[in-house]
């Protein structure tokens, strides 16, 4: 079995928690980003599977942004092939985009930002055992896919997760750390203007009551994700981007 894996970004921003769990598991992580004119791989079954992460980006750019209509050309590819995958926000948007859903704001005009609680469906199983709240930033979200499970429920946007054969969508970032929350809170100068989100004390506080449980559900989910293979032997490279620029959406 290959030992890479790709890893879609949206901007520079270096992935702190999926990425090192992947890599101590034998694993190399390839970062492409398309919207730096980095070219997503041909060679699709060199590969174990498949991470496209967030971004400011909106899913429907694909109707105008060539690099963006190219990825989407290139994720329905990929998952048509059966291929493992795991679209995060705006991947997750993407996914259901390639499979013939709909992407579109809240019918409110609300944004969905902080640590939410979520719903797992009966499809879901025992897939959000011990998991409550999850991490948003984002003001879209995607319809049902036809042919997907629903996996889990939200009360602001109802499609939570969702799984297509080996691909899954996820419209919450488990990838998120409490040191990322700081930083796009941080960076992010219009927070307040944000229809729907919560006051900058409120969404720093879940920090604590909910990072920890979120950190561990992710890596038992990777796990899931990649089958709880080793690829090798020895803990593989990480070739990621390093600055440290939003990513969410």
């Amino acid at each position: 079995m290959s030992n890479r894996i790709v890893m879609v970004v949206h901007s520079e921003w270096r992935e702190r928690r999926i990425t090192p769990h992947l890599a101590s598991h034998g694993y190399q992580v390839e970062c492409r980003c398309p919207a730096q004119g980095e070219p997503l791989p041909d060679n699709l079954d060199d590969y174990a599977g498949a991470i496209v992460l967030g971004g400011v980006q909106s899913a429907n750019d694909a109707d105008s942004v060539d690099y963006m209509r190219q990825e989407l050309d290139w994720i329905r590819r990929w998952v048509e092939g059966g291929r493992r995958y795991l679209g995060i926000c705006l991947g997750g948007q993407l996914l259901a985009r390639a499979l013939g859903a709909t992407v579109k704001p809240h019918p409110e005009g609300l944004h969905e930002i902080g640590y939410w609680p979520i719903e797992p469906t009966h499809e879901a199983g025992d897939l959000f055992s011990g998991l409550s709240h999850v991490y948003h930033w984002h003001k879209e979200g995607f319809d049902l896919p036809r042919g997907a499970e629903l996996l889990a429920r939200g009360s602001r946007f109802p499609h939570q997760a969702f799984r297509w054969g080996a691909a899954y969508g996820l419209q919450f970032h488990p990838e998120v750390t409490g040191a990322d929350v700081h930083g796009w809170l941080g960076e992010t100068s219009d927070y307040e203007s944000r229809l729907g989100a919560p006051p900058r004390d409120v969404h720093l506080a879940g920090i604590q009551e909910h990072d920890p449980t979120l950190d561990r559900w992710t890596r038992r989910f990777i796990d899931r994700w990649i089958g709880k293979a080793r690829a090798t032997a020895e803990p593989a490279s990480v070739s990621i981007a390093t600055a440290s620029r939003a990513a969410h959406g």
